[in-house]
């Protein structure tokens, strides 16, 4: 891809297990930029969350937020020193995981958290959403053998797979490429990653769709 073809800003994004972290590190790698990750494994609420949900929603919640927060500060002092710039979460998605697995009482406080915090993300240039199968996604969780997702459930999968897929159905912000990540492999496999890098340089605007396996979306 020609440089003057690379989006600033890149965000990848998808539900557990669907390889947002792999792919955004090579892109980081490839095109020499900065690598802004989630830092899950950081939480040190998520295994009990995943042990029971009901129990460690909101401190695993809040942690994250304050976080998020800390990430875009970060982002705010460093925007002018970084070319290419790739991570692996948008902003919003905490929103998403708040609504999915907050009670009402938990949410309001965490409404309240949120706005009392300066959240400043900027616009990405591009977000690569990828999507997956609950099976896919359960399976991959597992091989990759994280000790605080032994306790994923696929039906916690299925709940996320459709929040995901109610917010990129409305989503507008920026240019969006929706992957079906299902059956390729965009670290492992060359050919599929350089399709996917060809089909990023004709994303400018709206969205976009990219389907290379035996189904459609």
């Amino acid at each position: 891809m020609n440089s003057a073809d690379i989006p600033h800003h890149i965000v990848i994004e998808g539900p557990i297990g669907v390889g947002k972290t792999s792919l955004a590190r090579r892109l980081a790698e490839d095109y020499e930029g900065e690598l802004l990750l989630e830092g899950a494994e950081e939480n040190p609420f998520l295994e009990r969350f995943y042990k029971n949900p009901r129990h460690a929603a909101l401190p695993t919640q809040l942690f994250f937020l304050f976080q998020r927060a800390q990430q875009m500060q970060a982002l705010r002092q460093n925007d002018l020193f970084a070319p290419v710039r790739v991570a692996d979460f948008l902003l919003e998605k905490d929103r998403l995981f708040a609504q999915l697995n907050l009670d009402d009482d938990e949410l309001r406080l965490y409404e309240q958290v949120y706005a009392s915090l300066t959240l400043d993300a900027p616009r990405p240039d591009l977000v690569i959403y990828l999507q997956a199968p609950v099976e896919v996604l359960l399976d991959r969780v597992r091989k990759r053998g994280r000790a605080f997702e032994r306790f994923i459930e696929s039906n916690y999968l299925q709940r996320l797979v459709e929040a995901y897929t109610r917010f990129f159905h409305y989503y507008s912000d920026s240019p969006l490429l929706i992957v079906n990540a299902a059956e390729i492999d965009l670290v492992n496999n060359t050919g599929d990653y350089q399709r996917l890098l060809e089909r990023l340089g004709q994303v400018r605007s709206g969205r976009h769709y990219f389907n290379p396996g035996s189904f459609a979306f």
